[in-house]
């Protein structure tokens, strides 16, 4: 059974409450050998830290850019106290997620447009300063993220993953050359998303990474229209588990075996998030 790493997945979020370790388990089984879960605020990093021990998986630690109307200035210097405390900590594994969102249409308006832009360079900062990788959300907000990236480079580079990566074939270059990999999920598998199944089908191997965003970015099988969920119909809920079936069409744009890919997806996780090494070594 081919190994795979979910790169980003909100295993806190409550609509796992029910049944988050039978949800897990379900994960594993089918392949799921890790989880990368990170922190959307200070309000869950406890929460991240304790579930990615409970499950054996690891975590991030950031601010996302969709609540920086609720963060507090003084979340950054939190921030940077919990990433001193944990540095010994091996699952911790990036700075994340965080990053800029200008497709909410009051995130690309003053005030908040400068608030988004102020914690991230303050984040990147932070990622810089603990050494670690950085987890990036990347929605219409692409070249904003490289600008910042570039100016606050690191001597030895960046590492780390643009998270549901939906730019341009330019744009995601010039990601590949600051160092990061691109992380592809649910959204490949809906037929429309013409430019996005077309980057996974032509970038090239060594910068694939596969991730759920569970329970967010729901696979076609899953997705409702709001006309569907009007007549009763479920929004399916997204989880880890449904990994492999969206690697699986990964593979099958790329005409490649799917155990080529879990292969090449785990080796560019590890690269991304060197930390994890350690953690399936064991």
């Amino acid at each position: 059974m081919p190994v795979w790493i979910d790169t980003h997945c909100h295993l806190d979020a409550g609509d796992f409450d029910a049944d988050r370790m039978a949800m897990r388990s379900r994960a594993t089984a089918g392949g799921v050998a890790h989880c990368v879960l990170p922190a959307v605020g200070v309000f869950n990093f406890a929460t991240v830290r304790q579930l990615a021990h409970e499950f054996g998986d690891s975590y991030a630690l950031g601010i996302h850019p969709l609540l920086v109307r609720q963060a507090q200035d003084g979340d950054l210097a939190l921030l940077d106290a919990e990433l001193a405390l944990r540095k010994s900590d091996p699952r911790l594994v990036a700075v994340g997620e965080i990053g800029l969102d200008y497709f909410v249409p009051e995130l690309t308006q003053s005030p908040l447009r400068e608030r988004q832009e102020y914690f991230y360079r303050e984040q990147l900062l932070l990622a810089r300063k603990h050494g670690l990788p950085v987890i990036l959300h990347v929605r219409r907000s692409a070249d904003r993220l490289l600008k910042h990236l570039r100016e606050l480079a690191p001597e030895s580079g960046w590492r780390g993953i643009g998270h549901a990566f939906n730019g341009s074939s330019q744009q995601a270059g010039e990601f590949i050359k600051l160092g990061f990999k691109l992380g592809f999920g649910g959204a490949v598998t809906f037929e429309p998303a013409r430019q996005l199944r077309r980057l996974a089908t032509e970038l090239p191997l060594d910068v694939l990474v596969m991730e759920t965003d569970s329970p967010d970015i729901p696979p076609h099988w899953l997705y409702t229209t709001a006309a569907m969920r009007e007549r009763g119909q479920a929004q399916g809920r997204n989880e880890p588990a449904e990994l492999p079936r969206i690697a699986a069409v990964v593979a099958q744009l790329r005409e490649m075996p799917v155990q080529d890919l879990a292969a090449a997806s785990t080796a560019n996780a590890l690269e991304a998030l060197p930390r994890l090494k350690g953690l399936l070594a064991c």
